[in-house]
């Protein structure tokens, strides 16, 4: 009997270890093809023009908007379980938003999806370091990830092919677990901007980054919710949009170009959505950004205790204290200007900078090129390295079997 239940055990542990190594070899693979960059060194914005993101702006045509939060999915397998569409698109609408983009991990939610703001969204990435894309406008769900730690190249490798499948793609959290550092920033491209305000994280050095290492970044601003019956989750952050024309195209256009910003809104934690609603109804607009000539005027509607422009490296360059306008003489060595914007009631803003620019086009850095020599050393070698995990997972198969 006793060598019966020892043979049984023994037989269990065996599998268990075979089942490890078979998932572990499957999260490996992905690595076999990773690219290896020729990364440029960064460059600063330059050029006698200043680039105005706001420079269409209408002040009676912002529309607020959130793209993160997540419903139920994946039978429940993911955070959200507890969040029905029908239930996130009825506080979101009480609280007068009027773009609700349901996030889902890997899935892209076709909830509402005959609304004229309806945006297909989906937050991608299931590494353990948390390395998340938001996707816009995507047509499809990318699979490909790398679940483990990733390098600056797995980083950009993710980047490129999730642009090839969404209009917009924004990083997500980036300070949350360490999934990226702001020297990554300085160095990677071909995505849109950042979700630089998120309920987890603020990562304000990491777009100024970004923005110093001559990168557009656009900010994205989001409450990140996944449990809409807390109400210390929803109502916090989002993106206000400037848009003459409320649909689809013109909303990612809008995003695209900057005419948009992020908003923090205050809020005491356990706050009823009644309570909610009313302080969303006190939130101020953004009346003017106008550059003449070397002067940039940010104005809104409400006194702002503090005004701040900030600058290369996050360097604060001015502060205008209790006014609703502020002024700005850009210098010579300004390479980007961006603008902050305190008020007595908690809440703030932050837009998207001003930037020198060649005056034709906006200076965007190239995308970079494919190291082909590492690329295929680094292939030769992890084949023959996944090569002998095949070979040691056959033998741990027939291993399993006697």
């Amino acid at each position: 009997m006793i060598k019966f239940i020892f043979k049984n055990v023994f037989r269990l542990i065996k599998s268990i270890l075979f089942l490890i190594l078979f998932i572990i070899t499957l999260l490996v693979f992905p690595y076999i093809g990773t690219t290896f960059y020729k990364f440029p060194e960064p460059v600063k914005f330059s050029g006698e023009k200043i680039y105005n993101p706001y420079a269409e702006m209408d002040s009676e045509s912002w529309y607020k908007a959130n793209f993160q939060i997540q419903s139920y999915a994946w039978k429940g397998l993911t955070d959200g379980r507890k969040n029905t569409n029908e239930v996130i698109d009825s506080l979101y609408t009480y609280l007068e938003y009027d773009v609700i983009a349901t996030s889902d991990y890997m899935k892209i939610n076709q909830f509402a999806n005959d609304r004229d703001s309806y945006l297909s969204v989906y937050e991608h990435g299931y590494g353990i370091f948390k390395n998340h894309q938001i996707c816009i406008g995507a047509s499809k769900v990318n699979w490909k990830d790398f679940f483990f730690y990733q390098t600056l190249h797995h980083k950009q490798n993710i980047l490129n092919h999730l642009s090839n499948y969404s209009n917009l793609v924004f990083v997500a959290h980036p300070k949350f677990r360490g999934g990226y550092s702001p020297e990554d920033f300085r160095y990677l491209s071909n995505y849109t901007g950042i979700e630089v305000l998120n309920g987890y994280r603020i990562s304000l050095e990491y777009w100024d980054a970004a923005l110093s290492s001559g990168h557009y970044a656009t900010i994205l601003s989001d409450d990140d919710a996944h449990d809409v019956s807390n109400p210390d989750e929803l109502g916090h952050y989002c993106t206000f949009i400037n848009t003459a024309v409320f649909n689809r195209e013109n909303l990612i256009e809008s995003l695209k170009m900057g005419n948009s910003f992020g908003a923090e809104i205050y809020r005491e934690l356990g706050d009823s959505y009644e309570i909610k609603k009313e302080k969303l109804k006190q939130i101020a607009t953004l009346n003017k950004v106008e550059v003449n000539g070397d002067t940039l005027l940010v104005e809104v509607d409400q006194l702002a205790t503090e005004i701040r422009f900030v600058g290369q490296e996050g360097k604060l360059l001015a502060t205008t204290l209790n006014d609703s306008i502020a002024k700005y003489v850009i210098l010579a060595e300004d390479t980007y200007v961006r603008t902050e914007i305190f008020f007595p009631n908690g809440n703030n803003f932050y837009l998207n900078p001003v930037v020198r620019d060649n005056g034709s086009s906006l200076n965007m850095p190239k995308i970079t090129q494919i190291n082909f020599v590492n690329t295929w050393l680094f292939r030769m070698g992890a084949f023959i390295i996944f090569a002998l995990l095949m070979i040691t997972l056959f033998y741990t198969a027939k291993w399993v079997i006697k």
